[in-house]
C-alpha cells in the first residue's frame, strides 16, 4: 500500500514541476522564465503529494497512520470538489489540464484505496487523526501568505486565506466578504473539517449498504 501511496505522490510532484515550468516560461521576447508565484504549490489540493510522499518513506506508526488519514478524508474531500466544480481549474492548455485531472483525480482514488485495502480504517475516530494533518498544512499556508505580503509579493495566496489577496474559493468566497478575518478562517476550518468527515460517513455508509446485500444475496442462495 505505502509503495503505491509513495508512487503516485512522485508522479504527482513530477507532473507539478511541469506545471510550474509550463506557466514559468514565456517566449514572447525570447525565451525567459519567472517563477509563477501565484501557483505556488501549497494550495489545499496541492498538500496531499507531499503528504503522500512522506506517508510513503515514513514506517508505519502515529504520523504515517495520521497521514493515511489525511489522505483518506481531507485529500478525497478535495479531489471530489474539484471534479464537482471544477471552477477555473482547467484552461487552454491541453498538458496542464492533463495533469489537472490526474492530480486531482489520484485524490480520490488514493483515499478509496486506502480505505478499502484497511489501510485507514473507516471509523470515526480517523478524522481526529487527519485534523492534526490538515492543521499543519494550513499553519504553513498562513505563514507563507504572511511572508509573501511582508515581502510586498502579489498575487500569493495560499489556500486562498490570505486577508490581503482577492477571494476566489467558491461558496467560501462569499463568507470571507461579510465576515471579519479570524472568524471567516474559523468557518473554513470548521467547514472543511466536516466536509472531511462527510467523506468517511459516505464511505461507511456504502459499506454498510454493501454488508446489508450481501446479507440478503446470502440468505437468498441458501
Amino acid at each position: 500500500v505505502t509503495n503505491v501511496v509513495l508512487a503516485v505522490a512522485v508522479t504527482v510532484i513530477i507532473l507539478e514541476v511541469y506545471k510550474i515550468v509550463n506557466f514559468g516560461f514565456s517566449y514572447e521576447d525570447g525565451v525567459s522564465f519567472s517563477f509563477p508565484w501565484g501557483s505556488f504549490p501549497w494550495q489545499f489540493c496541492s498538500t496531499p503529494m507531499y503528504v503522500g510522499l512522506l506517508a510513503g518513506l515514513i514506517r508505519k506508526g502515529k504520523v504515517h497512520d495520521a497521514l493515511c488519514a489525511y489522505l483518506a478524508s481531507f485529500a478525497v474531500f478535495a479531489g471530489t470538489a474539484v471534479m464537482v466544480y471544477p471552477g477555473d481549474v482547467f484552461i487552454e492548455t491541453i498538458g496542464i489540464n492533463i495533469q489537472t485531472m490526474i492530480c486531482h483525480g489520484s485524490m480520490i482514488t488514493i483515499g478509496i484505496y486506502l480505505l478499502y485495502s484497511g489501510h485507514v480504517k473507516l471509523e470515526h475516530k480517523t478524522i481526529l487523526k487527519a485534523i492534526p494533518v490538515f492543521a499543519c498544512t494550513l499553519g504553513i499556508a498562513m505563514v507563507m501568505n504572511e511572508i509573501a505580503h511582508a515581502s510586498g509579493l502579489d498575487g500569493f495566496n495560499m489556500f486562498y486565506i490570505s486577508p490581503y489577496e482577492a477571494h476566489h474559493l467558491p461558496v467560501y468566497s462569499l463568507v470571507q466578504d461579510v465576515v471579519p478575518y479570524p472568524f471567516d478562517l474559523f468557518i473554513y476550518i470548521a467547514g472543511f473539517t466536516a466536509a472531511a468527515y462527510l467523506m468517511l460517513l459516505i464511505g461507511m455508509g456504502v459499506r454498510a449498504v454493501g454488508r446489508l446485500l450481501f446479507r440478503k444475496k446470502s440468505v437468498v442462495n441458501v
